[in-house]
């Protein structure tokens, strides 16, 4: 799985809305809405990179209100878990 975040500008007035649109696309994980240089920030889960080319300029950029996107992708996932994980190894 390839997971992106999305960083979304949208006309102040379309928030709501194009959050919840890009929210019931498929491969949309969520959508927070936040303050900052971004208006909308959304979790991506997809199968392969050609899915994630369709999903930002084809589908995320075509929902009204949606100004830029920009799009970061994950290589590695890290948690308070994991860490916790890390350090209890083998301290049984």
């Amino acid at each position: 799985m390839i997971t992106a975040i999305v960083l979304i500008q949208a006309t102040a007035e379309s928030i709501p809305e194009a959050a919840q649109s890009i929210a019931d696309i498929d491969g949309v994980q969520e959508v927070y809405s936040c303050a900052g240089d971004v208006d909308l920030i959304a979790h991506v889960k997809v199968a392969k990179h050609e899915d994630l080319a369709e999903l930002v300029p084809g589908r995320i950029s075509k929902v009204p209100g949606v100004l830029n996107t920009d799009t970061h992708i994950a290589f590695r996932s890290y948690s308070r878990r994991d860490a916790e994980d890390s350090f209890s190894a083998g301290l049984d």
